[in-house]
């Protein structure tokens, strides 16, 4: 997840409070008096020379005027957040920094300044630090940071088995946020092939819908979770970060509020892309759906071999969440 840090100085209240309500993850007040009055709007991460991270030890700030600047901040040790501000030359001081550090933050003036700071090199910077006194850029690079986390090359899949199985436990995630048509998250038996199961958007005459949820599968399967990691659907838990990603792949975090693991009749479903084979196991009810091309829900009571519904495929392997290289056969 990339960080989004807004700089206030002077002191404004306003703009501090329309920070925190943009989805500000840390706030950068140089003068340490104003740190306390930061903390009694909000818990949230402050960054002062004496907050809950230092400015000027934990946090540095560098202005790259020359080349002499921008080898200044790439010698910081790796665990110290570096802070660079750049004049007229943006980009390339930032491509040789994204290239040696992780713990890289770009000062940036409005929504389109961070769009190149966050698309530099692919990869782009760990975080921006928005300077403005402006309320609705701080609104516009909230919307922008939320918007834009990440892009997975979806693809269509064809479903070969459909298997009903006996009992099982499965996990209902309850989310923060609310989801509309066509969004929902990826799960899969393997982290190499994924469905984009729906969330519960859809009313119908049984049950009202439930748009902060997506009953998601069996307690064994991967959920995509942000940083390209997975974690196992019974990990999740409230305050848990979770991906949720709509029909055109475009993905966003959202938080869990509730984690429900509850034994329910289970389906296996089977499909495949090309030569590859993917599947998982989701509960056997209507109120369960995968996510059509383009981005129409359908229920697995009503899904037959040959439907095209979305999918992820990537070379499969993780240790702990993490994707690695190495022979794994999953199946």
């Amino acid at each position: 997840m990339k960080e989004f840090w807004v700089w206030i100085e002077p002191y404004d209240k306003k703009l501090v409070t329309t920070a925190l309500e943009s989805g500000a993850t840390a706030i950068v007040v140089p003068d340490e008096k104003r740190a306390e009055e930061v903390k009694k709007l909000a818990r949230t991460r402050v960054i002062s020379p004496k907050g809950d991270l230092k400015l000027g030890e934990e946090v540095v700030y560098v202005k790259i005027e020359g080349k002499e600047d921008e080898e200044k901040a790439a010698k910081y040790p790796p665990n110290v957040k570096v802070i660079v501000e750049t004049t007229d030359w943006t980009v390339i001081p930032l491509e040789n920094l994204i290239a040696q550090r992780e713990e890289l933050y770009a000062v940036v003036k409005n929504a389109h300044e961070a769009e190149v700071a966050l698309q530099t090199l692919e990869r782009g910077v760990k975080g921006v630090v928005l300077k403005t006194q402006d309320i609705n850029e701080i609104k516009r690079v909230g919307r922008l940071i939320e918007e834009s986390e990440e892009k997975l090359p979806l693809v269509t899949v064809k479903v070969t088995r459909i298997l009903p199985l006996g009992l099982g436990d499965r996990v209902c995630v309850d989310t923060t946020s609310l989801m509309v048509r066509g969004e929902g998250m990826l799960v899969g038996n393997s982290s190499g092939g994924m469905f984009l199961v729906h969330a519960e958007t859809e009313e119908n005459p049984y049950v009202a819908a439930r748009p902060f949820r997506v009953n998601a599968g069996a307690v064994h399967m991967y959920v995509r979770v942000p940083g390209n990691r997975t974690k196992y659907l019974c990990e999740l838990s409230a305050g848990d970060q979770v991906m949720v990603y709509n029909y055109k792949g475009e993905g966003r975090v959202v938080y869990v509020g509730r984690s429900k693991v509850e034994r329910r009749p289970m389906l296996l479903i089977e499909a495949k892309y090309e030569n590859r084979k993917l599947s998982c196991i989701l509960q056997n009810a209507e109120t369960i759906r995968l996510t059509k091309p383009d981005g129409t829900p359908i229920s697995v009571a009503e899904l037959k071999e040959g439907d095209e519904v979305l999918g992820y495929i990537e070379e499969a392997g993780r240790h702990f969440g993490m994707k690695v290289e190495e022979s794994i056969i999953e199946k």
